[in-house]
This record gives C-alpha cells, sequence and structure tokens, in this order.
C-alpha cells in the first residue's frame, strides 16, 4: 500500500512544537498499516523536522536556545538579508536539523520510543503555515 497525504500546520510563533499528535490525525489510514514507514518531507527551507523529547517543553526551549545562539541573527557576513534579519539563520537552522524524518510503523501506529515525539522546529519570527507531505508505504503482517 503506498499512500501520500499533504498535511497543513497553522502558523506557528518561533521555536520547537510537538506536532506528533497533528501527523497521526492527519493520517487515519495509519491504523490499517501493521508494518510500514512513514516518510515526513517538510516543504519550506526555513523550519525543520526532528525527532526528540515528547515530554518535557524545557528540552524545546533549551534547543531553540542554542540554535538562536549558535546561529544569531545580523551576522555581518550574510549576504541573503532581503526577506529578513531571521530568514538566513533559519535556512542555516533548518539544513543542520534537516527537513525530512522517517519513521517505522507498527500495528497501526508510529514505532516511537517512549520518550519520543516529532517536532517542527519553526526558524522565522513570523512564517505563516507550514506544509508536510507524507507518504506512507506499509502492508499486513502476515
Amino acid at each position: 500500500m503506498w499512500y501520500q497525504q499533504e498535511i497543513h500546520l497553522p502558523e506557528m510563533a518561533r521555536g520547537f512544537h510537538l506536532i506528533t499528535d497533528d501527523v497521526a490525525r492527519a493520517l487515519p489510514c495509519l491504523s490499517d498499516c501493521h508494518i510500514g514507514m512513514l516518510h515526513l518531507q517538510l516543504m519550506h527551507t526555513s523550519a525543520s523536522l526532528t525527532l526528540n523529547e515528547n515530554t518535557d517543553p524545557d528540552v524545546r526551549h533549551d534547543l531553540d536556545a542554542f540554535l538562536r545562539r549558535l546561529v544569531p541573527e545580523d551576522l555581518p557576513y550574510f549576504r541573503h538579508t532581503l526577506e529578513g534579519p531571521d530568514d538566513m539563520p533559519a535556512h542555516v537552522a533548518a539544513s543542520l536539523l534537516g527537513t525530512q524524518l522517517t519513521l517505522a510503523v507498527r500495528d497501526g501506529r508510529l514505532a516511537l520510543g517512549t520518550w519520543q515525539g516529532i517536532w517542527l522546529g519553526e526558524h522565522r519570527n513570523q512564517a505563516g503555515p507550514r506544509r508536510l507531505l507524507a507518504t506512507l508505504n506499509g502492508c499486513e503482517a502476515r
């Protein structure tokens, strides 16, 4: 079975947001997949996807604080500045973390570890809605 769907996420503030439930709700066919893979591709270059801590929101805060210090706004050597001082740092953060995830599916659910969740990293101050392309490949167990 192959299934592909675009998932629309609302505008979110700069920082990291747990979107595991949003992804699962958008894919009701996930429950029909007993063994498979879900590939998520973020259709943007100034945000990211990552798999990380799903319980303590301080982890999301701390990673955002680290990235803001690692890639601050207004670095004097950035040439790409037409879209604002947060844009080039957002591209760097997205490249460091990535814009794709591939996750195992088992028994109709995402096969995540106990403390794992899917995060959207929003690296712009005012970015707008985001889109994910979800591609599910799987079959029933024998």
